[in-house]
Parts: structure tokens; sequence; C-alpha cells
């Protein structure tokens, strides 16, 4: 049943997790947002023998490193980071040539509905090389456009923001992906 691998899967991540921590002098907390399971393998793939990436509930995180503090009161300090989609890389390796790894295999991804802009995004005044019938995507946004050679042309730059934090509604996601920008980096 549900609850019988769920019991199995949180008295496997524990003790696990504390290992880790025994084994491992440092790690990173990183976060998952729109990382795909593709991508997630690429990633571990490329950090075999360099590092071990642990994703799982972050109460049980939390959870495994309360009971952990009476060997390692310093990791205290890593509670207040698990929030959202998180995970842990532990290495005994540099620093930097595992966060490096960890930035190579960052790939864009099409703009969702109701996922969280990563970046400042601004629709620059271009043709599209849309259609005339896909005129509907700018007016609900409320951009300047014009028909130009049987194309959209927007004419005021600026006529999209997206702030960092900011969810993509509906209208933007379908113009995003219409213009083929792919202004959300999935990102571990």
């Amino acid at each position: 049943s549900c609850r019988e691998r769920r019991a199995v899967f949180l008295t496997f991540l524990s003790p696990r997790f504390q290992q880790l921590l025994d084994d491992y002098p440092k790690c990173f907390i990183v976060e998952a947002d729109n990382v795909g399971s593709k991508q997630m393998q690429t990633i571990r793939l490329s950090l075999r023998g360099k590092a071990v990436v642990l994703m799982g509930k972050n109460t049980m995180m939390r959870k495994a490193i309360r009971g952990h503090l009476e060997n390692n009161p310093s990791l205290e300090r890593l509670l207040p980071h698990i929030r959202g989609n998180v995970g842990f890389v532990f290495t005994k390796e540099d620093l930097t040539e595992v966060r490096d790894l960890l930035l190579a295999n960052k790939v864009p991804a099409a703009a969702r509905a109701g996922a969280i802009a990563p970046c400042e995004v601004t629709v620059p005044a271009q043709n599209t090389g849309l259609g005339p019938e896909k005129t509907s995507f700018f007016q609900a946004l409320g951009i300047t456009t014009k028909i130009s050679r049987g194309t959209i042309e927007i004419l005021v730059m600026g006529g999209v923001k997206c702030h960092i934090t900011m969810h993509y509604g509906l209208s933007e996601s379908n113009l995003f992906n219409n213009l083929d920008k792919k202004h959300i980096i999935g990102k571990v």
C-alpha cells in the first residue's frame, strides 16, 4: 500500500542522509525548480565519483539534521535553507569544481503558466514572425503591434515584463512559447 511504501522510503532516507552528513565534509543546498528527470540523471552522471546528490522530503531532511545536531551543532545553520524544491550535493572535492559542473548542466526551459520567473524578462521591439491570427496574445497583454508583410511586429520595447519571483500567467507563457523564448533556466 501507499503508506507501507512511504514508511519504507522514510526509514531508508533518514539513515542514508545522516551517513552522508558523517562521510562528506562539504555540501551544497541546491534548488531544483524546473528540472526534469533526464536533466537530473545527466547531473548525477556528471557528478559521479566527485559528489552525491540527495533529493528528499524537506521534513525528513530537517528531522535527520535535528537528529544529528548533537554530533555536529553547526548543521543547525542549514535548517532555514530547506524550503521549496531543494536537495543536497555532498562532496569531498573542491567546491568550485563541483559548482562549475552543476552550472554546466543548466538548460533553458519553456515558460509554463504558474511557474516563477527566475530572471527579469522583457520582450524587445521586433518582428515576431507570427501570423496575424496570433494578435490576441499581444492584445491580452496590452502590447502595441502592427502587421507588417503578413507578420506581427512589436512596436514598443518592454511591452511584457516579468520580474524575478513573479508568476508567469497563461498569456505570458503562451506569448513566450510562441516567440520561442526560453527564459526559465532549469537549474540545480
